[in-house]
């Protein structure tokens, strides 16, 4: 169907109200979680097929998830699309004060290539929970898992409610050249920053969900055989090709051949002596960024890995020791298998050292004195993060997630996610059984100013 008459039955379905009734919508979450349990073995075989994801990484990372985010959806979206009501002041006597929700009408959401099929079922979930019409366009650099949430929700969905666009950069153009009530990015600051610029056209509101350079902090009081364990978890998951992973290390210097060397160790335990013959290992996505990965690595600084098999476009998980940040790793989201070990001397002299750059997606501190993770969770500004932990502060629909300032704007899972996919009207309903006189002319300062100073005040 062109893009065009898409746009105009999606429009008028919402016109018609079919989206607003709550029983509709769990309707449509109960079939969306069906169809994604349906095709979960063909999910985890599209991953592979795009990334070289193995099964059991596709559903804890990705259909899994998913499921336990329309799961959440289905359970709380009753209450979430009531109306709340709020305090009235006395001066607004008598009435009722509400904030309802509504949808947006016609969104846009354009997801990307690392978790495919994540990143565009979760907000979609997030945008029928909240009463919307859709248009999803999954990422032109996965193609098996594109076709496939295409194929899904054309059996889930008629068109003219929710709709897949395929294709590249012509597509992603004509569709923000599309008037949309709502725009979801999540991709690189450098597509975003498009996004936003053919948004204010229109004035269109958008989450978009970028990345950056997300810091792992270590200190000295840090359990540093599990800080390592768990680096190595978050760092190396989908070949480092998460928004959320940690982008560098940051240690105290007394204990960087310590951490090294337990990373090593980790990397060995949990990816074998040869990382790249571990079938649930997987690959850069495709040429162009391997290229642009193995571009960032300096072999001189090579403390672990850096190995790569070029024709199936893997590289190993690889450390690199005296890294600056003048190195070239340091000048752009790695978004891959490369972990750069930067260090430190007096822990306050990272405040000023992190405050000067970019706003990250995400920042880790292991640490085990209490008054360093206050000062880092208040004085620092990121996204979220996790203390003792990398990534996982994600996998909950209890917290919103998203970035700040560089990294994005906005946050979605859970109530967040609906709310980011609702406007919020605020509602004065005013009795028509009592009229306070004195909001009207002519005024009687005499008795009106002492009754309105105690209204007011």
């Amino acid at each position: 169907m062109e893009m065009d008459t898409i746009l105009e039955k999606q429009r008028e379905f919402f016109r018609s109200g079919a989206t607003l009734p709550v029983e509709f919508r769990l309707k449509m979450l109960r079939r969306l979680y069906a169809a994604v349990k349906k095709y979960e073995p063909e999910i985890a075989a599209a991953l592979h097929e795009d990334l070289g994801k193995s099964e059991y990484e596709s559903f804890m990372c990705e259909s899994g998830f998913a499921l336990s985010e329309i799961g959440y959806m289905i359970r709380h979206v009753r209450r979430y699309a009531r109306r709340r009501i709020v305090y009235t002041p006395l001066s607004q006597f008598a009435s009722v004060s509400f904030r309802q929700p509504i949808p947006y009408g016609n969104v846009l959401i354009m997801s990307p290539w690392n978790y495919p099929f994540l990143l565009s079922v979760e907000p979609l979930c997030n945008a029928i929970a909240a009463g919307n019409t859709a248009i999803v366009k999954p990422s032109a650099y996965s193609p098996a898992t594109s076709a496939l949430v295409e194929k899904i929700l054309g059996e889930c969905f008629r068109p003219e409610y929710v709709a897949v666009v395929t294709g590249g950069r012509r597509e992603n153009d004509e569709l923000l050249n599309k008037k949309f009530d709502f725009v979801f990015f999540t991709g690189s600051q450098a597509v975003g920053k498009e996004v936003l610029r053919h948004n204010a056209e229109r004035l269109t509101p958008a989450v978009l969900e970028l990345g950056g350079k997300s810091p792992c902090i270590v200190d000295e009081t840090a359990k540093i055989p599990l800080a390592a364990r768990r680096i190595v978890f978050g760092k190396y998951l989908n070949c480092g090709q998460t928004c959320v992973a940690p982008d560098y290390v940051l240690c105290d210097r007394r204990v960087k051949d310590r951490l090294i060397e337990e990373i090593r160790r980790q990397i060995t335990r949990q990816y074998g002596a040869n990382p790249l013959e571990n079938p649930d290992y997987g690959r850069i996505v495709n040429r162009k960024h391997f290229d642009r990965i193995m571009g960032l690595i300096d072999s001189e600084k090579v403390i672990v890995g850096g190995g790569c098999q070029p024709e199936a476009l893997r590289i190993e998980p690889t450390v690199m020791d005296h890294v600056t940040f003048d190195d070239a790793v340091m000048g752009e989201e790695i978004f891959g298998p490369v972990l750069p070990i930067l260090t430190y001397d007096k822990f306050t002299d990272l405040f000023p050292m992190l405050a000067d750059r970019p706003k990250p997606l995400a920042l880790y501190l292991f640490s085990q004195d209490r008054r360093r993770m206050r000062a880092v969770t208040q004085r620092l500004s990121y996204g979220g993060g996790c203390i003792n932990d990398v990534i996982v502060h994600l996998a909950t629909s209890e917290m919103g997630f998203g970035g700040v300032g560089e990294s994005g704007m906005g946050s979605y899972h859970g109530r967040d996610g609906f709310e980011a996919f609702s406007h919020i009207k605020s509602i004065l309903d005013k009795k028509t059984w009592l009229d306070l006189p004195m909001r009207y002319q002519p005024y009687d300062r005499q008795i009106n100013v002492r009754l309105l100073h105690r209204f007011l005040k």
